[in-house]
């Protein structure tokens, strides 16, 4: 039996163990990463875990990338190969995956991003373990930069690899409406589940935070404790692109709040998702779309007071003064290379 790490308590298993492995869809979307895509396949291909079926999306590359997982798929001819002639976003080509995807599990996998040799092997595992409605597996990551040296841990880690505090696992509506605590290309998905919500919504810039919502409140998580992925961390990243003027980013996150909100059934809820809708509201004054930061200022009307710095902050917001560059300046000077995740309180 597997122990899951990282709990108070053991999760609870089922008793009748599948001797068969599951079939492990991988799905591989990629934009103009030809230094890093073959690394990502290779770390498919070299994964210790026998029924892994490979799905590669090239989502309308302008660089090398497309010639490269050719490369890579006349060596591996069991590989799946779709080639987008224009970038349909990337939920779209995952989607496009999920459709030829026939595996029990699935494993959403970025081109820049490494799956160390036994993360199939020890998701696949625990999911065949689990007993109650678990829809996703995730676990720790570390991160790696654009060279391949490693920055940080998604969840510090102490002497032995272990997270230093516990990670929320099971029932984590109320966390994921917290904070972005999931390190998203950790998580190994039931495919079932994925197409009963259907797939991610398209209608999105990203699906990480909407899935959690949507997923979470009908299902638990479970959190291997153990670092089974590398994240890389490059300087285009969606993280950086969230503090640009203009993105989509923002505007798809009150989208996804607006649809927590009409999940929300307790107290606790709601003013879990109101302190990430103040978060949201700094974002957006940051990033100068501040009829953006206002839309969620009335989002937050509807839960909570706004508390005297969110009220500051919409009425600056009112004014539309030039602080992104600034801000930009103050990122990069503070705390450059720190983890994605602290806990507020270590358990």
């Amino acid at each position: 039996m597997i122990s899951v790490t990282g709990q108070s308590n053991p999760l609870p298993m089922s008793p009748y163990l599948n001797r068969i492995k599951p079939w492990v869809s991988v799905i591989c979307t990629s934009f103009n990463q030809e230094a890093y895509v073959e690394q990502a396949l290779q770390s498919v291909v070299d994964q210790h875990y026998p029924n892994v079926e490979l799905i590669v999306i090239d989502n309308g590359s302008s660089d090398q990338s497309a010639k490269r997982i050719e490369r890579f798929v006349q060596k591996h001819p069991v590989v799946r190969f779709i080639k987008n002639p224009t970038n349909r976003g990337l939920n779209q080509a995952f989607n496009q995956g999920l459709a030829l995807a026939s595996g029990r599990y699935v494993i959403d996998l970025a081109a820049d991003d490494v799956l160390l040799p036994n993360r199939i092997a020890r998701q696949a595992d625990l999911f065949e373990q689990l007993a109650g409605p678990y829809a996703v597996v995730f676990s720790n990551a570390a991160y790696i930069d654009e060279h391949g040296n490693q920055t940080a841990f998604h969840y510090a880690v102490d002497a032995e690899g272990r997270a230093r505090f516990k990670v929320p696992s099971g029932d984590v509506f109320k966390n994921v409406l917290e904070s972005h605590f999931i390190c998203t290309p950790t998580m190994m998905m039931r495919r079932d589940v994925l197409n009963e919500l259907g797939g991610y919504d398209e209608t999105l810039s990203f699906e990480d935070f909407d899935f959690w919502v949507r997923s979470s409140r009908l299902y638990h998580y479970a959190y291997l404790d153990e670092v089974l992925t590398q994240k890389r961390r490059l300087p285009n990243s969606m993280q950086a692109q969230v503090i640009m003027p203009g993105n989509q980013l923002l505007s798809s996150s009150l989208t996804v709040c607006y649809k927590a909100f009409e999940r929300c059934n307790h107290p606790a809820e709601y003013k879990a998702l109101a302190g990430r809708v103040r978060q949201f509201i700094r974002k957006a004054f940051y990033a100068e779309q501040f009829d953006l930061a206002l839309e969620f200022g009335q989002l937050l009307q509807r839960m909570d007071s706004p508390g005297a710095l969110t009220s500051l902050i919409l009425s600056l917001s009112r004014l539309h003064l030039p602080v992104n560059k600034l801000y930009r300046r103050y990122l990069k000077w503070n705390h450059p290379h720190q983890p994605a995740y602290q806990p507020a309180k270590l358990v």
